[in-house]
C-alpha cells in the first residue's frame, strides 16, 4: 500500500470537494476552483469531512497513480485555502526589475530589457530585488518561477544570475594569475 496514499486529506471548512463520472476532481474554495482529471484504477471518494483515495488493484499503473493523485487533491485543497508562492532573488551590479502584477521588465546585462508576462492566476510582486511569484496551482506557481530564473540563470563566478531564494550556488574560483 502506498504510503502517501493511504493517507486522508482533511477538508477544511469553506472547501468543497466534488468528483464527476468521469473521476475529474474539483476543489473549490476561498482563493479559487481548480480541476485534476481522474487516473485510472484509482477513485477519490468524500466522506466525513475528508478525501480518501483508493486504487482497483495491485498493478504497476494504480500502485504509481494512487500516491500521485493523493499528492494532486492535497495540493489542489492547499492551493485554494493557502495559496503557493515561490521567492527569486536577483544578483548582479546594475540588475534592476521593476513592474508587479503580471509583468516584469527586467535590466539584467542584455542590451535590450527583458520583459516577462505571467500566465492568468500568477501574481507577481516586486520587493527591491525579491521577485515573488503566487498563485493557487502549484505547477503554474512552480513553472512561471522556473521560467524568470531561465532569464538569466546564476553564473558560479560571481553569482550574478536570477535565483530561487533558498538556492545555495557551488562557487567556482577564478583565475589563478600564475604562470
Amino acid at each position: 500500500m502506498s504510503r502517501i496514499g493511504k493517507l486522508p486529506i482533511q477538508i477544511p471548512n469553506g472547501v468543497t470537494i466534488t468528483v464527476g463520472d468521469d473521476q475529474t476532481v474539483t476543489v473549490t474554495g476561498p482563493k479559487g476552483t481548480l480541476s485534476q482529471f481522474g487516473q485510472p484504477d484509482v477513485t477519490v471518494k468524500v466522506e466525513d469531512g475528508a478525501a480518501i483515495v483508493s486504487r482497483a488493484n495491485d498493478e504497476q499503473l494504480a500502485r504509481a497513480g494512487h500516491g500521485l493523485m493523493r499528492a494532486l487533491v492535497a495540493n489542489m485543497v492547499t492551493g485554494v485555502t493557502k495559496g503557493f508562492e515561490k521567492k527569486l532573488e536577483l544578483n548582479g551590479v546594475g540588475y534592476r526589475v521593476s513592474g508587479g502584477g503580471k509583468t516584469l521588465d527586467f535590466a539584467i546585462g542584455f542590451s535590450h530589457p527583458v520583459k516577462y508576462q505571467a500566465k492568468d492566476g500568477i501574481e507577481l510582486k516586486v520587493e527591491k530585488n525579491i521577485i515573488t511569484v503566487t498563485g493557487i496551482n502549484k505547477q503554474e506557481v512552480g513553472q512561471a518561477a522556473a521560467e524568470i530564473r531561465s532569464l538569466k540563470k546564476p553564473e558560479p563566478y560571481k553569482g550574478k544570475g536570477i535565483k530561487y531564494i533558498d538556492e545555495v550556488l557551488r562557487r567556482k574560483a577564478g583565475k589563478t594569475g600564475g604562470k
